[in-house]
């Protein structure tokens, strides 16, 4: 008797951020789901940082929560800290971060996953994929046991082949403490997939009882902190644990010096590209050798724990360097190193293999998902699981695949920059990526998704309700000020401590609150403010809604006209057996890249780096446009 002798709807390979919101997207959408992993006591593995969220990362977050995921719930649950970044700028820009109990983090996450019905677990190593050549079929263990599925997601990290590099030293192992996964790779390339290697890395983790934390800036949370989910299942935080910062130093700087001989990267062992905004300690004193000093931060790893993180000091240097050079960081003077820094490289396949909906366009229903993507970060992880078991699931119930279009979310962003551009480098995401970002604010991510999410059928009815009446009682508030109006007796006290000019006559409240100077505190100043949130019970979210409403109604509105014309140009598809060798006046570079790539719309292939707008051209003319 085989230990599987059932097909799965779905297999994911693979539990980390990506994994198990593809796993949890899938079994909730009703398909059969098998959670296949290396090791059960890993599962949502913070393996950098113990953070989620921070600068477009926290609104991707929000996203996920809105199409019914988990992360924020989780991150919610979790949190010792919260803030919210950006909150000079406008709301654009204001993106929810917290620090995360490391350990409650994964607990909490397969607790989660636990109480779904249809998902299955399983700890062993994915050595290889089965299919038939052109169609996924299941997987092959270590142990050479078959799993069949209908389809199948590989969310394997840094695991695929993972070499991780300390100094001289270098030994198999997809983090710390865990080995490499062998023999996926090998089956894809054999398929006919492109593979390349990148690197990442982490900084040492050191005893907090040994820092002198006086020393440093305190970074306190939030005064009035808020969370990422949009359900009721948590509340905010009401105690917090501060992080602290200190900086290097050129005496730090000139010890690094002496190990950049024995350094990985430099000596060239190292011969993959690591995230560009993430650089290692020793990368940034070499590149931005003018500056005498960079940020460290002391981030705590939980509650009940002496553990800390050391933001800013990733590094692959030679233990006793990085030792040596962490000890004259002010306030490190008597560090001691619960483990020692590193960088690992890993195999990915450039993602302009895959489609919108992350399956791959050689294996039918075989979908890639997180780091094997290209990408970095838990936010972007997450982001492509959910989107992958989403469609896993679509695909097997043969139902309209779930795309999400750039004007729509930042996790359309995401998937639309990493197929239609690939990567050669770990992506991560930034708000100036977005050109739509008035629109896809962290606050309105449930209006935006929630209604998708619920048609598709993953985001419950509960969700879908609460998204209505938020979304109603903050229109309706955004109509009270339209329609009831203000005396100067009443305005001109409150426009003349603001510096704004006075009102000469009565005005409606709605242009009084658009100007720069009033802010909402202004207006709750006025009686007939209070009494309508009163007895309407607005509760702060909707507030804040209504309030961006009003104060940004321009930006907002010339940003949707801008998504408008962008979706006319989403509406044209190209035919996938469009023959572009047959139009002579393409240059050589864009036909190449459109023949690789074989872009989906025209408003795809104008994003396509090598198509210049002559090219977009060309093709409207051949499509009879």
């Amino acid at each position: 008797m085989s230990l599987f002798e059932n097909q799965y709807d779905v297999i994911v390979v693979g539990a980390g951020h990506a994994g198990c919101e593809a796993a949890a997207a899938a079994a909730n959408m009703g398909c059969s789901t098998l959670l296949v992993t290396m090791s059960l006591q890993n599962i949502a593995q913070m393996s950098c940082n113990p953070a989620v969220g921070g600068i477009a990362k926290g609104q991707i977050v929000r996203e996920i929560d809105a199409l019914g995921g988990y992360t924020g719930i989780v991150s919610d649950k979790t949190a010792i800290q919260f803030k919210m970044l950006n909150m000079s700028k406008g709301p654009a820009m204001w993106s929810p971060r917290v620090q995360s109990d490391r350990m409650m983090f994964s607990a909490e996450w397969r607790a989660t996953l636990e109480q779904i019905p249809n998902l299955d677990f399983y700890q062993e190593m994915v050595s290889g994929i089965i299919s038939d050549g052109k169609t996924i079929q299941g997987i092959r263990t270590s142990l050479g046991i078959e799993i069949k599925a209908k389809t199948v997601i590989l969310t394997n990290g840094t695991f695929l082949n993972g070499l991780i590099h300390i100094g001289e030293k270098q030994f198999g192992g997809g983090r710390a403490g865990e080995g490499a996964a062998f023999g996926i790779t090998e089956d894809l390339i054999k398929l006919g997939f492109e593979s390349g290697r990148m690197k990442t890395g982490t900084p040492p983790r050191v005893d907090i009882r040994s820092l002198d934390l006086s020393k440093m800036e305190e970074q306190p949370g939030d005064v009035n902190p808020q969370k990422f989910s949009y359900l009721d299942i948590t509340k905010p935080l009401t105690k917090q644990k501060s992080c602290f910062m200190t900086y290097t130093s050129p005496e730090v700087h000139d010890l690094l010096r002496t190990g950049f001989d024995r350094s990985p990267m430099f000596a060239g062992r190292i011969k993959s590209i690591g995230p560009r905004y993430c650089p290692s300690i020793e990368d940034k004193i070499n590149r931005f050798a003018d500056k005498d000093r960079h940020q460290i931060f002391v981030e705590p790893e939980g509650w009940n724990t002496v553990e800390v993180y050391v933001n800013g000091f990733s590094t692959s240097l030679p233990e006793e360097v990085q030792f040596k050079a962490l000890r004259s960081v002010v306030g490190f003077e008597n560090v001691k190193f619960l483990r020692a820094g590193y960088a690992i490289e890993y195999d990915y396949f450039p993602p302009t293999q895959l489609k919108h909906t992350l399956e791959t366009k050689l294996v039918d229903g075989l979908y890639f998902a997180g780091q094997i993507n290209g990408t970095t970060g838990y936010e972007e992880a997450a982001a492509q699981g959910i989107v992958a078991g989403i469609n896993a699931a679509l695909k097997v119930q043969e139902r309209e695949e779930f795309i999400l279009k750039r004007n729509e979310a930042y996790i359309g962003v995401l998937i639309d920059d990493l197929i239609t551009k690939g990567t050669e480098e770990p992506y991560r995401m930034f708000t100036s990526r977005a050109e739509y970002r008035t629109l896809l604010r962290q606050d309105n991510a449930d209006f935006r998704l929630t209604p998708m999410s619920h048609a598709v059928g993953l985001a419950t009815d509960a969700r879908l309700k609460r998204m209505e009446e938020k979304l109603s009682k903050s229109e309706a508030f955004v109509e009270f000020f339209k329609e009831t109006s203000v005396k100067p007796t009443e305005g001109n006290p409150i426009l003349e401590a603001k510096g704004s000019s006075l009102m000469t006559q009565t005005d409606r409240m709605y242009k009084v609150f658009s100007r720069p100077q009033i802010e909402l505190e202004d207006m709750l100043k006025f009686e007939k403010v209070r009494e309508y949130i009163q007895e309407h019970d607005l509760d702060e979210e909707m507030i804040q809604q209504a309030e961006i409403q009003v104060k940004y109604s321009g930006y907002i509105e010339k940003e949707k006209q801008n998504a408008d014309k962008l979706t006319r140009l989403e509406d044209i598809r190209i035919p996938e057996s469009f023959n572009y060798d047959n139009i002579k006046s393409l240059s050589f570079e864009s036909k190449d890249k459109l023949k690789r790539i074989r872009p989906v719309t025209i408003s795809q292939a104008s994003r396509i780096s090598g198509v210049s707008p002559a090219d977009i051209s060309i093709l409207l003319v051949h499509m009879g446009r």
